[in-house]
């Protein structure tokens, strides 16, 4: 569950970018054990006209540590995995060029040792006319490590305004079959006591008419 929404979110990216555009959307922070994890990273560029390079760095700091390990390193077209911890297990899932704006990085068969404190730095430089300006941009991701993927309150959110919309259709549905039932009932009783009063009508009139008649018989 939790690749099939890094998969999305890494596909938005790319599609932001190959618009022209870039957006700086927040990794997610929760991973399954025994599952892969998308850590996101963006740093977008002011200025897309200026042109420029940029390496990106990751670091990793456990939670009973105060210090970061660094332990991926990405210099276009280069992907290293520093530390023994990661080796066959993270793969660059940014920017394939030199100007990188995301620099993503999957981690795969994640264990409960991942849980921490995950850095990502980007150093970006800029090539003006006249000069370069070198600029450093760092981001973090607070990584815990679960055995069952937790609902999102998005998720939550929507499934209970899904039944509480089921409940008020169904209140709504049952609301117009009594409107319904009373309005067909009225209008019988309604049509009924009409026809109560058409027959009184004419029997009122045959017996008047008998009486007339009898009254003119010699």
């Amino acid at each position: 569950m939790m690749r099939c929404l890094g998969a999305v979110i890494l596909l938005s990216l790319f599609v932001c970018e190959s618009h022209g555009g870039c957006a700086e959307v927040d990794s997610l922070t929760e991973a399954v054990v025994g599952e892969g994890f998308l850590l996101g990273c963006i740093s977008c560029k002011n200025r897309e006209e200026v042109s420029a390079r940029a390496t990106v760095d990751w670091h990793f700091k456990p939670p009973e540590e105060e210090e970061f390990r660094h332990i991926f390193r990405y210099d276009h077209p280069t992907a290293d995995i520093i530390h023994e911890d990661f080796t066959g297990r993270l793969q660059w899932q940014g920017t394939l060029a030199r100007d990188i704006q995301i620099g993503a990085i999957y981690l795969h068969n994640i264990t409960f040792n991942d849980t921490g404190t995950y850095r990502c730095i980007f150093h970006r430089t800029f090539f003006f006319s006249q000069y370069e300006q070198a600029v450093v941009v760092q981001k973090e991701v607070e990584l815990s490590v679960v055995t069952e993927a937790t609902p999102e309150l998005t998720a939550v959110i929507s499934k209970i305004m899904m039944y509480v919309l089921i409940v008020i259709l169904q209140l709504w549905l049952i609301g117009i079959l009594v409107y319904c039932y009373k309005k067909t009932a009225a209008e019988q009783e309604a049509r009924e006591a009409r026809q109560a009063l058409k027959a009184q009508a004419e029997l009122e009139e045959h017996l008047c008419n008998s009486e007339e008649g009898e009254a003119d018989a010699p």
